[in-house]
This record gives structure tokens, C-alpha cells and sequence, in this order.
């Protein structure tokens, strides 16, 4: 079976009243679209409602994944939407990306 890949970098500020809607899209995209793999950014309030609701969707649906994709090495800035870093992801190159562009490299 091939992953279908789904990805959210979303905006600093965001209401908790989107999480029902996030939840229920979400829930579209894995039970219709097949969904099995998410990518989260890990800068804003939006990046953390939709990793707490993959956590809370992954026990439902035990055969997801999601990974916070880091735009920073984690000793050099604090990313702590996971303290542990686990479920996280430094892509491949950022190293040479400069601090000030990390972020709109990362989401491409």
C-alpha cells in the first residue's frame, strides 16, 4: 500500500474553535482519502492543535503516522511541542539554510 501523505504549517494565532472542524477533516481524510502520513509544523497554536488531535485520532487509528518537522536544531532554538522529540523531523538540508529563511524552507 502506497502512503498518502497530508501536511498542515499553519499561522501563530488560531482559535481553539477550529479544533471540532480539524478533527472531523482529519477524520475525512484517513477514513475517505486514506490518509496515513502527517507532516505538522512546529512554530504556532495551529501546528499544536493539529498534533493534539493526531494523538488523540492515532489511538482510533493505530496504523498513522505524524512527524512535527523541526525548521530549527532543536539546541538552537526550543521546539517543544514534543519535549521529547519524539514523533519529530530535521528535514534533509536545513543545516545550510539561514536562520531567517529556515522556517519558509522547511514548508516548501
Amino acid at each position: 500500500m502506497k502512503n498518502k501523505v497530508c501536511t498542515f504549517f499553519g499561522h501563530r494565532d488560531c482559535p481553539d474553535s477550529v479544533k471540532p472542524q480539524l478533527r472531523k477533516m482529519l477524520v475525512e481524510l484517513i477514513e475517505t482519502q486514506e490518509v496515513d502520513t502527517f507532516y505538522v509544523g512546529s512554530q504556532g497554536k495551529f501546528d499544536s492543535l493539529v498534533l493534539s488531535v493526531l494523538e488523540q485520532l492515532s489511538q482510533k487509528y493505530p496504523h498513522i503516522r505524524y512527524e512535527v518537522v523541526l525548521a530549527y536544531f532543536p539546541v538552537r532554538r526550543k521546539e517543544s511541542l514534543l519535549p521529547d522529540f519524539s514523533h519529530t523531523l530535521l528535514p534533509e538540508g536545513i543545516e545550510k539554510v539561514p536562520p531567517r529563511a529556515a522556517i519558509s524552507w522547511r514548508n516548501q
